[in-house]
């Protein structure tokens, strides 16, 4: 009987999966794996339980979480260098990462596609030589909204309290000067954000890259200039029917090599995100590890 490591988050999204969790057992089991369970009970066991079993050399794990369980889960599996593949049950708010790969949550689906076996193997973001990403690193408007907004909210608004909260920032913010250098060139340009993507979307956005892909050895950078607040509205619906990426106020390029530095000392512009949970200040150096991951696809 092969071995598998089920992690799973309990407070992300509606903490509606204990309702899946017998079910999922059963068929996994039924699929001819014995099952080790873990549950999360508070900030930081979840790396601290990879670290004491990583040696066991799991056939399998499946976490069920939100884009920051995934952050947290892929990033301790690199530290760790655990070499199992990965399932993502998406289970919190966004799921970007999930809903990239069309990963199902329901339990019956989840263990056949880990019975039959079918993988791909992800590239990772490795940041200042420290930290790890396999969706976004991202900074400026709207990129913190994840850690500021209320539990609550988000319990009954779901993706739709990103917006809410999105909409609020948007009179208060002030663009802010960034040098951006890839693997061909360096520029300087006062920008709103940007987001280095490794899958096509994040926070709901799911179509930002038609040409994303998470086993070609390049993240998608995407950055809004700074502009008069009128335009960045009309912009904003270019970037919902995904046609933007020839507008004259969008940065974008595909490489494996992106540093950004903030031209202003403010903490505010220099805090970064990593799947949406709190990441390094700037600057940041992002260098692609391809194919570090290898996940279960349908």
């Amino acid at each position: 009987m092969k071995k598998l490591l089920l992690i799973y988050n309990p407070f992300s999204g509606d903490k509606s999966f204990k309702y899946d969790l017998d079910a999922l057992i059963y068929n996994l089991q039924k699929a001819d794996y014995e099952v080790h369970l873990f549950r999360s009970m508070k900030i930081g066991d979840i790396n601290e339980h990879i670290e004491r079993v990583h040696h066991r050399n799991y056939d399998a794990i499946v976490i069920s979480g939100g884009d920051g369980t995934v952050n947290i889960v892929t990033g301790s599996m690199m530290k760790n260098n655990v070499k199992s593949p990965l399932y993502i049950i998406p289970s919190g708010t966004a799921n970007d990462f999930a809903r990239f790969l069309k990963l199902p949550k329901e339990p019956e689906a989840i263990s056949e596609i880990i019975a039959n076996g079918k993988t791909i193997k992800s590239d990772i973001g490795l940041v200042n030589g420290a930290e790890y990403f396999i969706n976004v690193c991202a900074a400026g408007l709207f990129t913190n909204i994840s850690q500021n907004i209320d539990k609550d909210f988000k319990d009954v608004l779901g993706k739709l309290a990103y917006y809410v909260k999105g909409l609020e920032q948007l009179p208060k913010f002030e663009p802010f000067p960034v040098r951006i250098t890839n693997s061909k060139t360096t520029m300087e340009e006062t920008i709103y954000f940007y987001l280095v993507l490794n899958s096509g979307g994040v926070g709901g956005f799911e179509n930002l890259s038609s040409e994303a892909s998470i086993a070609d050895g390049l993240f998608d950078f995407i950055a809004v200039k700074s502009r008069k607040i009128t335009d960045l509205a009309i912009l904003f619906v270019k970037i919902l029917a995904g046609d933007y990426l020839d507008d004259s106020g969008i940065i974008f390029f595909r490489d494996s090599y992106i540093k950004i530095e903030s031209l202003i000392e403010n903490s505010q512009f220099n805090e970064t995100t990593l799947d949406g949970e709190v990441g390094p200040l700037m600057p940041v150096e992002i260098i692609n590890l391809p194919n570090s991951i290898e996940i279960f696809i349908p």
